[in-house]
């Protein structure tokens, strides 16, 4: 396992540690609104302290952006490297506080600008996913590929539904209008990373949402790509963590996705 893989791993554990201990308070923990329907608790930021402080401990020097403490900027390795950890300490914060097991640590490292090792754990079932570039992907100890479907028929695919003021319900219901009866059904357990993952094992066989941030998707993207995935935003560029948008899937259903989805693409992204 690579250096920088292991310490992410050591670090998504910890996290998930402050996490689990605090579940059977969820009901009493402090809760601030970020914004409409957006949330963060105190055992947010605890993983996010108890994540930095195992990546700081042996990485001093490395740049960081986090979910909740934002960008700490870094300097060079001693070879020139410019790394950046980014970290969603926890994905889904509130199927947390609802008690849903539908949650992760999300932690992706970013080496010369290029994704290069990426984490994501759930603590619940200790089910820990990773990958390094070039490879593989994997599902604790066993190596996992996205399935083999490929068309929309059948497709079991995982989304987000737009749940902002800023974010258009309209065109993404004509959406579903036409994707629903091509497929096996949507899921929308609420948290991105995990639902990346499971694109990458197989469970689904395609994720697609609009208005997510670097640290929602990174250490997914990584997965999904090593799984032998495709990922693009939605207008089938690599511009997913600038613009927020993903589509990921199989690489034929993902050729699907997009003939869906890319005509529509101004219109479900809206104003954001």
């Amino acid at each position: 396992m690579h250096p920088l893989l292991n310490i992410a791993v050591k670090a998504a554990r910890a996290g998930g540690d402050t996490i689990v201990r605090a579940m059977d308070r969820a009901d009493t923990l402090k809760v601030e609104s970020k914004a409409a329907n957006d949330f963060v608790s105190e055992v947010d930021r605890k993983s996010e302290a108890d994540i930095i402080y195992t990546i700081k401990k042996a990485y001093p020097d490395h740049a960081i952006l986090a979910e909740e403490s934002g960008v700490t900027e870094g300097t060079a390795d001693s070879d020139g490297s410019e790394v950046q950890w980014i970290i969603d300490p926890l994905d889904g914060t509130t199927n947390f506080l609802r008690g849903l097991p539908m949650f992760c640590v999300s932690i992706a490292v970013r080496v010369n600008k290029q994704l290069e090792h990426a984490v994501v754990y759930n603590p619940v079932t200790q089910d820990l996913y990773s990958a390094s570039r070039g490879t593989g992907a994997w599902k604790n100890n066993r190596r996992v590929r996205v399935s083999g479907r490929k068309g929309l028929q059948g497709a079991l695919i995982g989304t987000g539904v737009p749940f902002r003021e800023d974010q258009p319900l309209e065109p993404y219901l004509d959406l579903l209008k036409d994707m629903l009866p091509e497929t096996a059904g949507l899921r929308r357990p609420g948290s991105a990373a995990l639902d990346l993952a499971y694109v990458a094992s197989g469970t689904y066989d395609a994720f697609f949402e609009t208005h997510l941030s670097p640290w929602d998707i990174a250490a997914g993207m990584l997965l999904v790509q090593e799984a032998g995935g495709m990922v693009s935003d939605y207008y089938a560029k690599n511009d997913s963590l600038k613009n927020g948008t993903i589509i990921a899937a199989t690489p034929k259903v993902h050729l699907k996705m997009l003939d869906l989805i890319a005509p529509r693409a101004k219109a479900l992204i809206g104003k954001a």
